[in-house]
């Protein structure tokens, strides 16, 4: 099934359940309010809502015109947010911008952080920035939701507790982020609030696309019109979503609604080495960061600028039959 959180001047939104076109969608008030009251008792309410999507597939209960423009993202706010670093790559590429390296334990160990988690943007709001020194970036990647996970879980028993898949624009501000990191205490400033995809999913909708807790499809982004990145999501990952959920629950229960991320889905080159742009046939970039260091290594400097006002970024995965599968995150830089 296919659900959303729709505006309705509550912190909390209004869960509807979606068409799995994304046409058409039937309020879920009569079963449950909000999202997290879905959550925080999964096992009664699921079933439940799964019985009104088929309703919804068949037409045999009201329904009205979805508009993914009218979605706060699945979970306006949630109890936790933490982010983790799935695809390696990344790390690599924006670890060699600021003339780092990559400890072996990164390979063995997720790294992850704790992020802002009671103010998400909405998938069509804007990115608001104060100032365009702050090296405003996006970052797509796939993020899950948990029901309730015990401190201590295991990888395999972590899968089991995934219950929603849906997308992410982890905004970042890297003209920041060398400047914390150097206090030896991790990102804050650094990482203001994030975007997530309109519709969050259940794992039966991504069908064979969902295997060893890794979504095996491209992640789109487009960067002012222009394909920017299609990097494969279940390829060149070394941690897998319920590695990241059991990293996250290693010494401490997490809520029912915790939202965990993958980090920025990164693709290596055809030969190994630095991806190419979409442009020259290759899978692009999911950030700007990833581009610029690669242009720092072959053109001996950054071209690309970060994110300025006006600039638009769209984040979306289409299922094989090319369509959309969790709505698009579409969203415009504006002075703050």
């Amino acid at each position: 099934m296919k659900l959303a959180t729709l505006r309705n001047g509550a912190r909390d939104g209004r869960l509807v359940v979606v068409s799995k076109d994304l046409t058409k969608c039937t309020d879920a008030a009569r079963i449950v309010p909000t999202l997290q009251a879905a959550l925080d008792n999964w096992a009664v309410y699921a079933p439940q809502l799964a019985a009104l999507a088929e309703q919804v597939e068949i037409g045999s209960v009201p329904t009205f015109r979805f508009h993914e423009h009218d979605c706060e993202s699945p979970l306006p706010r949630a109890y936790q947010w933490a982010d983790g670093s799935a695809y390696i790559n990344h790390v690599e590429l924006v670890r060699a911008a600021r003339g780092a390296e990559v400890p072996e334990s990164f390979y063995d160990d997720p790294l992850m952080y704790q992020g802002g988690s009671d103010a998400f943007l909405g998938p069509r709001d804007d990115i608001p920035l104060a100032d365009q020194s702050w090296g405003c970036d996006m970052e797509g990647e796939i993020a899950v939701i948990t029901d309730d996970v015990s401190a201590g879980v295991s990888e395999k028993d972590a899968a089991g507790h995934i219950k929603l898949v849906l997308l992410c624009n982890d905004v970042s501000l890297r003209g920041l982020i060398p400047g914390e990191l150097a206090k030896g205490f991790g990102f804050f400033q650094s990482k203001p609030p994030s975007a997530f995809s309109p519709v969050a999913v259940t794992l039966d909708e991504l069908g064979n696309a969902w295997k060893n807790s890794l979504v095996h499809l491209p992640l789109r982004v487009d960067y002012n019109g222009e394909a920017f990145g299609r990097a494969e999501a279940g390829q060149d990952a070394t941690f897998s979503l319920a590695r990241l959920v059991a990293h996250a629950a290693k010494t401490r229960p997490l809520s029912a609604g915790t939202v965990i991320g993958s980090g920025t889905v990164s693709n290596k080159g055809a030969d190994g080495g630095a991806g190419k742009p979409v442009s020259e046939g290759g899978r692009g970039y999911s950030c700007i960061a990833e581009i610029r260091m690669i242009q720092q290594l072959l053109k001996k400097e950054p071209l690309t600028p970060f994110m300025s006002p006006g600039d638009v970024v769209r984040i979306e995965m289409l299922d094989g039959e090319g369509h959309s599968i969790f709505g698009a995150i579409e969203q415009k830089v504006a002075s703050a």
